[in-house]
């Protein structure tokens, strides 16, 4: 993450992403936060995103879309409650990002299997790179 402003458009995503059931759950937002304040941005600036526009930009490396997706998956999952429009609005924002939809149900079943829902690196980033052999 180079610049200020994908971090401020990537932090965006994620809260556009923990409001499509409809409500942010206080476990949603405490992960937000927690990102927000590892990528060094302020608690001023990350309580003004909640009142902009999703801002439009493209993630240019594939392993960022990957982390970005990642991040999503956990968020989805971070309040306890899995939603329908989560798991569908989830599988759309990888498709936007070319994220090869084989994988990525792949990963969304491994996290769910999982007792915490995460999954190792290895496996996160195994999963999407076969399609490259």
């Amino acid at each position: 993450m180079n610049t200020h402003v994908e971090k401020i458009n990537l932090l965006s995503e994620m809260i556009a992403f923990s409001v499509v059931d409809g409500r942010l759950h206080e476990r949603e937002y405490q992960f937000v936060w927690i990102v927000a304040q590892e990528l060094g941005i302020s608690r001023k600036e990350f309580k003004d995103l909640f009142h902009q526009e999703l801002p439009t930009g493209v993630i240019k490396s594939e392993f960022e879309r990957i982390q970005q997706f990642y991040r999503l998956a956990l968020l989805m999952h971070v309040d306890g409650v899995l939603h329908q429009k989560e798991e569908e609005a989830i599988r759309q924002i990888a498709i936007n990002m070319g994220l090869n939809p084989s994988a990525t149900n792949r990963i969304l079943k491994l996290m769910k299997a999982s007792p915490n829902t995460m999954i190792p690196p290895e496996v996160l980033l195994d999963h999407f790179q076969e399609q490259h052999n």
